[in-house]
């Protein structure tokens, strides 16, 4: 088990305010204001179900046809497990660093380092590239670039991310209810203009490059589409960041990754169903212009309302990525990562609100410029990275119940260690079928990360990364 702190008055794994007289006043910490609601509505709006119906469903139509609905259920599925170890770790460990700081009590300093630069490496890559498909569902309105599109989200969501989770619980809350009629809109019109039955979700076909041909889906293929679809069910991890702002978290983050998980399995899943039955032919759901779908189904005003509410709903994912990213960075600090000027300055807090107001510019500012940069690998080297994530996690649940964890206050899951097992063996199998320039990609990015930890961490043992845990 690695050294792990908690935060007492006077820790030194904390920033430490002057009082009125100089003397050490007791360290600043985010402020506990969410309950379930508002992380719920917090993590609902990461996992943006619309966004993510519309800018990477139509990726995996391409690729998987009318497999695409039985292989985001399978991922569901197996998100169902990985959502039990987070449940249970995230009470453990309530902490915004989220799944380093997890591993990393549970499996070791290294491997909790690892998960540590794997989630950076999706938290900071994501958001620019979502944000960027809001040129697309602009159009109707306005023509703007693609990479103006997405810089000018990021800084919006940067500056939202300044305030507090409360105010941030209720703006992405009222653009979550737009998000969620849009998708229903969706797969209401699917179901009324089903030119196929329920028996297509299986069919496993595809179109095959020009004309009508088909062929037939590989369970391989479905095997490797598991990656992107663990990345289209993933953002209930932000309820275990959040964990440091909920109220009670030892009772509501459990509660909030499972809420979250069901209803965004059930937002995803019934429009993607909708689309594969109500798509004209097999090409035009393999060519994946799902806006194209509902006006056809509807008409051009209806096809607008949806552009402007998948536009919304990006900005919605913008928002909370942002204020997920800088908890990442903001804990990071804390937990003394890095040298001890950049430490000093990821993390402070604002006085007002209590955000960590640098760690948020330097997640959003840098996010702004990522717009302009070809990310033609970000799909693959996500999937490859969160795969390896939720695999990490895994142990660390194996590893869960090991001395006094055992007996700590904790929402426990059922079937262990039967589940986690399980999630370990399938999971790497899923990683071994990646293609291997984004399993290259990500390996190299990990091996930088040991080389960090090996010539600078490791030696400083004593001073650098020791992983707080608040109580």
């Amino acid at each position: 088990m690695t050294e792990t702190l908690h935060t007492p008055p006077q820790s030194v794994a904390a920033p430490v305010a002057e009082g009125p007289a100089g003397s050490p006043a007791a360290p600043r910490k985010l402020k506990r204001s969410i309950g379930v609601v508002g992380g719920t509505l917090l993590t609902l709006s990461c996992v943006t179900p619309a966004s993510t119906l519309f800018v990477v469903v139509p990726d995996l139509f391409s690729t998987l046809g009318t497999a695409t609905t039985l292989t985001i259920a399978i991922g569901a599925l197996l998100c169902v497990g990985v959502a039990f170890c987070y449940s249970e770790l995230g009470t453990l460990i309530p902490s915004a660093g989220g799944e380093y700081a997890m591993v990393s009590t549970m499996a070791g300093r290294l491997a909790g380092w690892l998960v540590f630069v794997l989630s950076l490496l999706v938290v900071m890559i994501v958001p620019p590239v979502i944000a960027m498909g809001t040129a697309d569902y602009l159009a109707p309105l306005v023509k703007i670039e693609p990479a103006y599109a997405g810089a000018g989200v990021m800084l919006l969501a940067t500056l939202a991310g300044l305030l507090d989770l409360r105010a941030n619980a209720w703006i992405t809350g009222i653009f979550l209810v737009l998000e969620v009629v849009a998708a229903a809109v969706v797969a209401v019109l699917g179901f009324a203009h089903a030119e196929r039955g329920a028996g297509s979700l299986v069919d496993l076909s595809v179109a095959s490059g020009s004309g009508d041909g088909t062929k037939t889906v590989t369970a391989m293929l479905i095997v490797s589409g598991l990656a992107i679809a663990l990345f289209v069910t993933q953002g209930f991890s932000t309820a275990v960041y959040l964990s440091e702002e909920m109220e009670n978290p030892r009772r509501n983050v459990a509660r909030t990754v499972l809420l979250t998980l069901g209803i965004s399995a059930v937002v995803l899943l019934v429009p993607v169903a909708a689309i594969t039955m109500g798509a004209p032919d097999l090409a035009a759901l393999t060519g994946g212009d799902i806006g194209a779908m509902v006006t056809a189904w509807s008409s051009s005003g209806v096809g607008t309302f949806i552009s402007l509410c998948v536009a919304l709903a990006i900005i919605n994912a913008g928002i909370v990525m942002v204020i997920q990213n800088s908890r990442v960075l903001y804990a990071s600090a804390r937990d003394k990562a890095w040298p001890q000027p950049v430490n000093a300055v990821l993390s402070r807090l604002g006085g007002r609100f209590g955000s960590p107001w640098v760690a948020t510019l330097l997640v959003g500012v840098p996010g702004a410029a990522l717009c302009f940069v070809n990310l033609d690998t970000l799909y693959g080297v996500t999937g490859v990275s969160v795969t390896g994530m939720y695999l990490l996690v895994a142990v660390a649940a194996l590893l869960a119940r090991r001395g006094g964890h055992g007996a700590a206050p904790a929402w426990r899951m059922p079937l262990w260690p039967g589940v986690p097992v399980v999630l370990i063996a399938v999971l790497a199998y899923v990683l071994s079928q990646q293609e291997a320039r984004y399993l290259l990609w990500t390996g190299g990015i990990v091996g930088g990360a040991t080389l960090y930890w090996l010539c600078y961490l490791r030696p400083r043992a004593a001073t650098r990364w020791l992983v707080t845990v608040p109580e």
